[in-house]
This record gives C-alpha cells, sequence and structure tokens, in this order.
C-alpha cells in the first residue's frame, strides 16, 4: 500500500486542494470500514474486484469502474475473496468541492466507468507521477486537479442544476472576471461575451444578487484597489489611476472624492498621521 497523505491545513481557505493519493494491491477479503471520511475521494480499479456499500446500495465493481466517498457519508468497500482488486485513489477537499461535484451527476451515482483510453483515468497516473516531481509538485498536481474535475463535470454532468446554482455561478464568474480585469477596459458586453449571456439578462442578474449594478461594483471596486495603492506605495497619483483603470487621472480623483470623501493626496496624507 502506498498513501500519500498532504497538509490540510489551508484547505478550508483554498477553493480546491488535493489532500491524499496513492495506490493498493488488496490481500483476498481485505476490507474498510464502516466509516466516515471528511474530504472526497474517487477510487479507481485497475484490476481485480470488490464491493462498495453506501446509502444502503451495494455495488458490485470490477477493473474499469470508479467509486465517489462523499464527506460524512457512512461507507463500507471490501476486496473480492478470490479476485482482490488493485486500486489507485485521489482525496479532494477545498470550500469549493461540493460546488464543484454538484456540477456533476456522481453525488447521485456514486459509482461510474471510465472508458480504458480516457483522459480522466490518466489523471490518476499522472497525479501519481506528480508526487515523485522534485521541484514544483504542487503546481503540476494542482494543474492535474483542475484537469480532473474539468473532466468529470464534462463526462458525468449533472442535466439538472437548479437555476438558483446556475445563476449564483454567473454572479461569481461575473465577480471574478472583474477582479482579474479591473486595471483594464472592462464593461458589460465583455463579460456577457465571456459567459455568453445576454447583456440585459446578465444585469438584472447581477444585480438582483448583489444589490449593485455592475458598473458600481467595479468603480468600488477600482476605489478599494487604488486605497491600497495609497497605503503601501509612493507611487504618483497618476501612476495609481492608470494602475486601476483609469487614464485620466482627474476623473480618478473625481471618482475618488465621491466615495471616500477626499482626494487621493489628502487620503495619502492622512495616512501618515
Amino acid at each position: 500500500m502506498q498513501d500519500y497523505i498532504f497538509s490540510n491545513d489551508f484547505s478550508r481557505n483554498l477553493d480546491a486542494m488535493i489532500y491524499t493519493c496513492g495506490y493498493e494491491t488488496c490481500e483476498p477479503g481485505h476490507s474498510y470500514g464502516p466509516v466516515v471520511r471528511s474530504g472526497y475521494l474517487i477510487h479507481y480499479i485497475l484490476k481485480g474486484k470488490g464491493i462498495y456499500k453506501t446509502d444502503g446500495h451495494i455495488y458490485q465493481l470490477s477493473e474499469g469502474d470508479a467509486f465517489l466517498i462523499r464527506p460524512d457519508t457512512l461507507i463500507y468497500y471490501e476486496a473480492d475473496k478470490f479476485t482482490p482488486w488493485t486500486y489507485t485513489w485521489i482525496g479532494f477537499q477545498g470550500i469549493k468541492m461540493h460546488q464543484y461535484f454538484s456540477r456533476t451527476s456522481l453525488l447521485e451515482r456514486p459509482c461510474f466507468h471510465y472508458e480504458k483510453d480516457d483522459r480522466v483515468r490518466l489523471c490518476h497516473e499522472k497525479m501519481y507521477e506528480a508526487f515523485h516531481l522534485t521541484e514544483n509538485r504542487d503546481l503540476m498536481m494542482n494543474s492535474i486537479l483542475y484537469e480532473y474535475l474539468y473532466l468529470l463535470t464534462s463526462k458525468f454532468p449533472q442535466k439538472n442544476i437548479l437555476l438558483e446554482e446556475k445563476q449564483q455561478s454567473y454572479v461569481e464568474e461575473t465577480l471574478k472576471y472583474i477582479e482579474n480585469n479591473y486595471y483594464h477596459t472592462c464593461n458589460i458586453q465583455d463579460i456577457a461575451d465571456t459567459l455568453n449571456l445576454e447583456r440585459t439578462y446578465l444585469y438584472r442578474l447581477f444585480k438582483n444578487k448583489t444589490g449593485f449594478s455592475m458598473q458600481e461594483y467595479l468603480i468600488d471596486y477600482r476605489i478599494r484597489k487604488a486605497c491600497d495603492l495609497l497605503r503601501k506605495t509612493t507611487l504618483l497619483i497618476s501612476d495609481i489611476a492608470r494602475s486601476v483603470g483609469y487614464e485620466d487621472s482627474l476623473y480618478f480623483s473625481k471618482l475618488f472624492k465621491a466615495k471616500k470623501g477626499t482626494t487621493p493626496s489628502f487620503y495619502r496624507k492622512q495616512l501618515s498621521l
């Protein structure tokens, strides 16, 4: 058995992370559980057979099958007494893991099958190989993690995603777009095109969910970033204006005063008092 477990001290602050991966060739009749786990795990069967029990169901599984373990759900699995399985696994934690798995059908159907040449299966192999890297291992493992999640949502999609969840996802993507693009031209149409949504629909959705128009949120975000630069740097006001998306420093100063009640220069001066 080879089991690699990584520190999960920061997992509650991360969207997603790998907290364990490994493989095992089981002895005949080897079992695990009944037990609950704190994270999500996917076991992929390389060869042999076994059973997986969860939610009152018993699944007979063999080579090419996989099973999902959900957090805080009682599970039990056991290798076949005559043809015991060898499997590999990947474990996930993070504040968005439930949201990511909700985009798949796996929460409802925890057992599924990988095709022989499927890229999803290959992610298990790549994750194991990445663990043995001596440099930049975390970057490679994170890239494989998000590739894996993308492939799971593509190959095993949830066809009945609730409208509320879709709308929340659109708003979150809009927030991310603004936060990644605030320093240059950023408008509603660009965001709508990126999300493949109609402009008016996105405007109304964002306003309804946040209480702000996208333009209001963009201005507030830029001013917050400007305040950070005024506190932490000695950049000229004109340089700060350009750094947060305003070529016209006078227009920037006018917006800043409207939001903060003072000019950028006086704001900085107050910080030094």
